[in-house]
């Protein structure tokens, strides 16, 4: 309940100091004009541009459509499924095993209540290829999310000595999630704060469940 109560309070500040389109969004409206993506207007969800709706046509395109997708509900749903299996079957550890989906379900249950507390609209005047879940903007559940569960794995690894682990760690826990969240900024779908907010969420998520699951 602290945990939600703090984010929900960070959320209202945010709306109350910044409004509803926040400067943070000029810095993504200027990256997003860089490359030749325009809204229809101030309260544009898609570009104009038709290449903009038939699919990717440069370079950053490319790359955070996947990663956009990838971090999605179902696919953060099969993605906790596999590994909790995965992980079983490696390990044969009940709390290990479990941990990818435990961390997803306490991130989640914040996320839920604390967007639904501050119901943070889009981002405004943004080019945006995708629509929009119902949920509140702030903060993001797809990088909470990507934070939550890469970081657990990182954990993992660490707690099982696997080979490797020095390597990937960093690329599990600030990468792969660090990625997504500037897809969900470039995409339209967040204002800034919103992903940094998320980053936060998921990296305390996944510290609660090191403690309580894989540090005992």
């Amino acid at each position: 309940m602290g945990a939600i109560a703090v984010f929900a309070a960070a959320g209202r500040a945010m709306r109350l100091l910044g409004g509803d389109n926040p400067f943070e969004d000029r810095a993504v409206r200027a990256l997003q004009g860089s490359f030749r993506h325009r809204p229809d207007d101030g309260d544009a969800v898609v570009a104009t541009d038709p290449a903009d709706q038939t699919g990717p046509h440069e370079p950053i395109d490319r790359v955070t459509e996947p990663l956009s997708w990838y971090s999605g509900v179902p696919q953060a749903i099969a993605n906790g499924a596999i590994w909790c299996g995965m992980t079983w079957l490696l390990t044969r550890n009940r709390r290990s095993a479990v941990a990818p989906a435990a961390v997803l379900a306490l991130e989640t249950a914040c996320f839920v209540a604390s967007a639904a507390l501050v119901r943070r609209p889009r981002p405004q005047g943004v080019w945006r290829p995708e629509p929009p879940h119902a949920t509140s903007s702030f903060p993001s559940g797809h990088t909470a999310a990507a934070f939550a569960l890469h970081g657990t794995l990182a954990d993992l690894l660490d707690r099982h000595g696997a080979r490797g682990a020095r390597l990937l760690g960093p690329i599990l826990r600030y990468g792969i999630p660090g990625a997504i969240a500037f897809s969900r900024v470039y995409r339209g779908q967040h204002h800034i704060s919103d992903t940094v907010a998320g980053a936060l969420l998921g990296r305390w998520s996944a510290a609660v469940v090191r403690r309580e699951l894989l540090s005992s």
